[in-house]
Order: C-alpha cells, then sequence, then structure tokens
C-alpha cells in the first residue's frame, strides 16, 4: 500500500473516533467524509466493469456497504440540546464502521502479501474479469458505506431538529 492509501484508510478509520465523543452535528459532519470518500473514488475509480460476473462482485460488496452503512447510521445517537442536533458514534456504530473501512484494507494488504494467487484463481471460478473489478467493487463499498451512513444520520436527524413556535397573530381584540 502507497503512503496516500494509508493515510486516506486511517482519516475514513478515524472519523468514527472523532464521533465517538459527542459533537455538534453540522454541515462539517457531512463534508468531511464525503469528501474523503470523494478524493478516493476520483483517485482509484477509473472505470466500472461490466464484462463476466464483474457487476455481480460490485453489486454485492455495495449491498454490504449499504447495509453496514444504514446500521451504523441507526446506532449513532443523535438527540438535542439546547437547540442544537448532538451526535455520538456508539460501540455497535464504530465496530460496523472499522469492519466495513478495515475488511477493505485488510483484503489489500493480504492481496499484497501472499493472497494475489488465490484471489486470481477466485477470479477466474467466478469470471470476474480483472483487478479494476476489485477496485470498482471496494471502492464502491466504501463510498455507499459513507453515503448510506451519513443518509441515514440525516433522515433521523431531521425528525429531531428543533422546530421553533411558529408565531401566531390573534385577531380577537
Amino acid at each position: 500500500m502507497t503512503t496516500t492509501e494509508w493515510i486516506t484508510d486511517i482519516a475514513l478509520l478515524l472519523i468514527v473516533f472523532r464521533q465517538l465523543r459527542e459533537g455538534r452535528l453540522d454541515l462539517k459532519s457531512f463534508l468531511i467524509p464525503l469528501g474523503i470518500v470523494a478524493f478516493v473514488a476520483n483517485s482509484y475509480l477509473d472505470t466500472i466493469p461490466t464484462a463476466g460476473n464483474d457487476l455481480v462482485l460490485i453489486a454485492v460488496l455495495v449491498g454490504v456497504g449499504a447495509a453496514l452503512g444504514i446500521a451504523g447510521g441507526v446506532y449513532t445517537r443523535i438527540r438535542t440540546v439546547g437547540g442544537h442536533l448532538l451526535i455520538k458514534a456508539g460501540a455497535v456504530s464504530a465496530v460496523l464502521w472499522i469492519v466495513g473501512m478495515g475488511a477493505r484494507m485488510g483484503f489489500q494488504l493480504w492481496v499484497e502479501h501472499g493472497g494475489a494467487a488465490d484471489v486470481a484463481r477466485f477470479s477466474v471460478t467466478h469470471q470476474i474479469t480483472s483487478d479494476k473489478a476489485w477496485v470498482a467493487a471496494f471502492v464502491l463499498m466504501a463510498l455507499t458505506e459513507v453515503v448510506t451512513r451519513l443518509a441515514t444520520i440525516f433522515i433521523r436527524s431531521r425528525s429531531r431538529a428543533v422546530t421553533r413556535p411558529v408565531p401566531v397573530l390573534d385577531h380577537t381584540a
């Protein structure tokens, strides 16, 4: 793995650790993770292969990313204090985030340190046409996990948003 890949992977893992402390839910809570995955997608997602069973591999990993992201968003505590929304990732949310991001990182390390032949055999057996399919699948898995987690948090936060009373004009005088 390159230095950039290590930094990116660690940054993605640190996002959830930052949220283990309760903090204000604001635009930054959404933009930082989206910025990181946009950088990753731009850096590593050259193409989305469609031959053989490439799309099946991609769909399966995107589905895993969506499940992890939604569950992570559900297990993130959101509450209102003093008119502000506060967010705190729970233990389950943190574990799910680490599993998702760690799986991609672990797979990459395994391939680089002896697993490439096994992946090649699996790919041939299951008609996965190239390493680009694996790259696309894992990048899209990470992207999907981040986007679905944030979308789940956003939807949940809307139901807890502070509603200010609307002034009513009293016309009875």
